[in-house]
């Protein structure tokens, strides 16, 4: 996947040396990933020669955003700019992120697609047209994507309202239905689809979006041609909460329950990036107690998870007694959560700067009972589930695809891992403390729904290991750190003297102020890389709070990897993606 030749100096230099000054333009940031601001007219240009012509290149597309500038203070040497376009790559050959940055002025700016270097283009500019408003010249099917195709403006402006209260009151007069479901009706051509002959016609069949094998808030149009997948087309935004619009009306505290439902099945593990990201904006340094308290409830939190996948991927394809056993043991996990935490599924536990409260007495016998009565359990779900001949002839070879097409539709987690890259988060750029532990990382050949199952089968038993080395080698200490900004603050001295209190007040009720700045984190989450790209304008809120999950470029490559199976093909496959819709949608 490397490149041997890279030149020491740094994607800086070639960069400079490439282009003129002109036409690149650097950026310091708080999180330390090079960034530059490319104008409009040669972004191609610098995203081609990044993908294709760089020693070490840029394969992945990892995220694309943007964010509304017109009201934001602290822009201090950067461009004048209405509205930012922010591209994320990733270099596996370096190791390495780059960030490009697009000044774009007017109220309705325009960009050309990327969509001719990445497949994986489409979705995220669909998506920055439907919340921003920007343009895409060349994208073969510019519409909405999370907001109804009715809707009117475009929600992540700043000028857009962020309640429901600041909008009237909602009406739905029977004119307005009736142009609603006009809106909503599904027109092939519409999508690029034609018929084989001009004797046949469309077949088609919705696959949701209450079809259970699909989270019942997602809908896949099928093309068929008898039970053989012709063409797909996921439908998206059914479950769309607008999470990061909420990031700007919430202190940088009170946010922190918000991230727990993105990936609602991972818990705590969503707390980690969000706060990894204002962390780097504050200058915090955690205590290395807190960190490993935090690794220890990620991981369970990952075990939780994979259980999930695990019993539902069989149930998916037929075998209906493993996900009852499973999810039993998944309460076993909860019950520990609840004994540290006080909450179960969504407990919004850590904290700026460490975790809300010390380990309880007694955490860790119910750890250590735990790591010994989980692995008995595991081989026999490996008997039922993996080694189950059914299974494996309802799963090998199906929804396979390759490394190179895994990263060009920007696949991260196990699902990257199960074509036999070794990449994980944990290893390569160790956060949080993970480069304390020692772990293996699973990977799979094919690439295939098999594969992705026998992975996250694997890497529960990792996590147990983790879980293990935190339990035996817990560290005293804090568990937050002793900062300014730490949020909630300190109160030891409130009754000693009004300064301290008036402060703590003002602390507990508006929140800390985050200096200005930018800031990215990303941390190896249940489904893949889950990360948070942070704005501050020395506010008590973010001023823009992107939220990039894996589950979202991960469904924009179901056409590719379905087409030519058959319906029950589908469903194996779905099952093996591993996604939740708030996920996708936020």
């Amino acid at each position: 996947m490397g490149a041997p030749d890279i030149p020491p100096r740094g994607i800086e230099h070639e960069l400079a040396e490439r282009f003129d000054a002109g036409t690149l333009r650097a950026q310091a940031t708080a999180d330390r990933v090079p960034t530059f601001w490319v104008q409009p007219e040669r972004l191609l240009e610098v995203l081609r020669y990044l993908k294709r012509d760089a020693p070490g290149p840029y394969p992945m597309l990892y995220d694309l955003s943007a964010l509304d500038e017109r009201t934001r203070v602290h822009r201090d040497g950067q461009p004048a700019s209405d509205f930012t376009l922010v591209y994320q790559l990733v270099s596996f050959a370096r190791n390495a992120d780059l960030r490009l940055k697009v000044p774009l002025t007017g109220d309705a700016p325009s960009v050309p697609s990327a969509t001719t270097l990445w497949p994986a283009a489409n979705w995220y500019e669909r998506e920055v047209w439907d919340l921003f408003g920007v343009r895409f010249a060349g994208h073969p099917h510019l519409r909405r994507i999370l907001m109804a195709p009715t809707w009117q403006g475009h929600p992540l402006r700043k000028d857009h309202p962020a309640r429901a209260t600041e909008m009237g009151e909602y009406r739905l007069p029977a004119d307005k239905e009736l142009a609603e479901q006009e809106a909503l009706r599904f027109r092939p051509e519409d999508w690029g689809m034609r018929r084989r002959t001009d004797a046949s016609d469309f077949l088609f069949l919705n696959l949701g979006p209450n079809h259970p094998s699909v989270h019942g808030v997602f809908r896949i149009v099928l093309q068929l041609d008898g039970e053989e997948i012709v063409d797909a087309v996921p439908d998206i935004g059914y479950h769309h909460r607008g999470a990061e619009k909420m990031a700007e009306r919430q202190s940088w505290h009170k946010f922190i329950p918000y991230t727990d439902r993105i990936d609602y099945l991972g818990g705590s593990m969503n707390n980690l990036p969000y706060l990894l990201a204002v962390e780097r904006l504050a200058g915090i340094e955690v205590p290395d107690r807190a960190k490993v308290i935090r690794v220890m409830v990620c991981e369970l939190f990952r075990i939780a998870s994979h259980l999930v996948f695990y019993g539902t991927f069989a149930q998916d394809v037929g075998a209906l007694s493993p996900v009852f056993f499973m999810f039993t043991d998944r309460e076993r996990v909860f019950d520990i959560v609840e004994a540290i935490t006080g909450g179960r599924m969504h407990p919004e536990w850590f904290r700026i700067g460490g975790v809300a409260q010390d380990l309880p007495r007694g955490w860790d016998a119910l750890v250590r009972e735990f790591v010994r009565y989980l692995p008995p359990r595991l081989r026999d779900y490996d008997r039922m589930v993996l080694r189950n001949r059914i299974l494996q002839r309802r799963t090998r070879g199906i929804g396979a695809y390759t490394t190179a097409e895994a990263i060009e539709w920007g696949v991260t987690g196990p699902g990257l891992r199960a074509c036999g890259c070794d990449w994980d988060l944990r290893k390569r750029r160790p956060y949080a403390g993970y480069d304390q532990f020692e772990f293996d990382v699973p990977l799979g050949r094919n690439g295939d729904s098999y594969d992705r199952c026998a992975v996250r089968a694997e890497e529960i038993r990792q996590s147990l290991r983790i879980v293990e080395q935190c339990l035996e080698n817990m560290p005293q200490g804090d568990y937050k750190a002793d900062h300014p900004l730490a949020a909630p603050p300190r109160k030891e001295r409130t009754l000693h003297d009004i300064e301290t209190l008036i402060n703590h007040f003002l602390a507990a009720s508006w929140g800390p102020v985050i200096p200005p700045g930018e800031a990215y984190a990303a941390v190896e989450a249940t489904k893949g890389l889950t990360g948070y790209y942070l704005v501050s304008d020395g506010g008590t809120a973010p001023y823009r709070a992107r939220i990039r999950t894996p589950s979202f470029p991960h469904l924009q490559m179901i056409p590719l990897i379905c087409r030519g199976l058959m319906i029950p093909d589908l469903i194996a496959i779905l099952g093996s993606i591993d996604f939740v819709m708030a996920d996708v949608d936020r």
